[in-house]
């Protein structure tokens, strides 16, 4: 029986980000963009269609003296481009704190909840090893979760923020290269500061914490998902606002953060990719700003 429950709550977990991950799709594609985050609309399509209706009244001779013009707006039925052929952009949407809020919050669980998996499977081994119980192993996940859902309304509001500032535009990019590229180099920097070894510190040896920190049953596990959430949002805020570069709902800076913030959190391998990625960022935040002058 605690074998089951154990896989079922593993599966539900798993559930819930492949979830999030269906549930943003959907909701990209809903809105006529791309996995880049940018419109889909045909716009050679739609010149095509132009350059049809020109010919069209071009070729249309004057009868009875009414000028062709004329005879093509009161005889031909109006044309219209059919709705599916549109995207379907709510964009007030982008202006509001609910649906951003709801929006940040399936991204959190996308993007974050991966991250979680060393420390729930560490959690895992003090349940066989030590005092911890699967009540426990529930509270670190809901501490962190509370931690992330907190970080979703903090980018709404910053979202709406930099959007009435005119530093964001309506799909959260980045209005000017100075800006993307400035990001880039800030949360590339950030990489190589001692607040970033500390909070990554922590969140790549969770079995250190648990055990400096220990408190068993549901309030304690919470307690202890608190303090880990806090610490990884210390560490990897930098990856989520990197959505305001490429756009929040590109599907394929969600899919490169994830992967990041996963690689930094594997033991093997997470002390050894943290400043390569900021120098990473720091060369393509200078590559941004340097491309208008390149290109001119």
């Amino acid at each position: 029986m605690t074998h089951a429950f154990k896989s079922a709550l593993w599966l539900t977990f798993f559930s819930i980000i492949l979830i999030s991950w269906v549930v943003l799709y959907q909701m990209s594609t809903g809105m006529g963009l791309d996995l880049i985050g940018r419109p889909t609309m045909d716009m050679g399509a739609m010149d095509m269609g132009t350059s049809e209706m020109g010919a069209m009244e071009m070729q249309a001779a004057p009868m009875g003296g009414m000028p062709a013009s004329d005879m093509a707006a009161s005889d031909m039925p109006a044309m219209e481009l059919p709705a599916a052929d549109m995207p379907a952009m709510d964009m007030s949407a982008m202006t509001r704190f609910n649906p951003l809020f709801g929006m940040w919050t399936l991204m959190m669980a996308a993007m974050m909840l991966p991250t979680l998996v060393p420390t729930l499977t560490n959690y895992d081994r003090l349940i066989t090893s030590a005092d911890g119980t699967r009540a426990g192993w529930l509270g670190v996940l809901a501490g962190y979760s509370i931690v992330w859902i907190a970080m979703a309304a903090l980018f709404a509001l910053t979202q709406i923020a930099l959007l009435r500032a005119g530093v964001i535009d309506m799909m959260g990019v980045a209005s000017n290269t100075w800006i993307a590229g400035g990001l880039l180099i800030l949360v590339g920097g950030f990489q190589f500061t001692r607040a970033k070894e500390v909070c990554h510190g922590v969140c790549h040896a969770p079995m250190t914490y648990f055990l400096g920190h220990w408190r068993t049953g549901f309030s304690g596990g919470l307690r202890m998902g608190l303090g880990l959430g806090t610490f990884c949002a210390g560490c990897c805020w930098g990856f989520m606002a990197l959505g305001f570069v490429g756009g929040m709902m590109s599907l394929l800076w969600m899919g490169l953060a994830t992967l990041f913030m996963v690689f930094e959190k594997l033991p093997q391998i997470g002390h050894y990719v943290t400043k390569p990625l900021g120098a990473a960022l720091m060369i393509g935040g200078l590559g941004v700003l340097a491309y208008p002058y390149i290109a001119a």
